[in-house]
């Protein structure tokens, strides 16, 4: 079985602290690979500020293009919509039997998990690896069986603070793909 894991977010927009984390998990030796799951919309955020799914799948899948073992996915595209991931990773175990999912989330997704939809779903069918995130500590001591925090590098930026540089027009080349950057140029973003 390949061992997979999935980091769901709305990446909006991708950023190098995403693809860092990625290819931390993957030295850890946590998973195979992992999939990048473009959310078109996380039932537990307003869409106000969300880009066009399609560009985020784009800026994703260039950012992600030159490494093997990270891919950008648009499965949740195609699944009925609002989707929650229990659904993602129940039907993703359909398609692609020859895996075993693993979830890939961050502190401040794990202090809000019970308002998760079919959470306990998740917990008992799933691995769950959690990278830390400023502002938001972990009880290390009470994580239930299958839950595993990660001591992985904090990145300075989140994908809100870099679309306010953007309209500020400020330099965010330290913190996005070379591609991506030209692509927002392209979009006027």
């Amino acid at each position: 079985m390949i061992r997979t894991g999935i980091f769901g977010g709305s990446f909006n927009p991708i950023h190098n602290g995403h693809i860092n984390l990625a290819q931390h998990l993957l030295q850890e030796g946590e998973v195979d690979e992992i999939w990048l799951m473009v959310s078109p919309h996380n039932p537990l955020k307003e869409t106000t500020s969300l880009w066009d799914e399609n560009f985020r799948l784009q800026m994703a899948q260039i950012a992600t293009a030159d490494y093997e073992n990270i891919c950008a996915s648009d499965f949740e595209f195609h699944l009925p919509r609002p989707n929650y991931t229990w659904k993602t990773l129940q039907e993703l175990e359909k398609a692609h039997p020859n895996r075993s999912f693993s979830l890939i989330i961050g502190a401040d997704n794990w202090l809000v998990f019970e308002k998760w939809a079919n959470y306990k779903n998740i917990l008992q069918n799933y691995p769950i690896l959690i990278y830390p995130r400023e502002g938001y500590p972990i009880q290390i001591q009470s994580l239930p069986t299958g839950v595993k925090f990660i001591e992985a590098p904090l990145f300075p930026w989140s994908s809100t603070q870099i679309r306010e540089a953007l309209d500020q027009q400020c330099d965010v080349s330290d913190m996005l793909h070379p591609q991506v950057i030209q692509l927002l140029k392209e979009r006027n973003r």
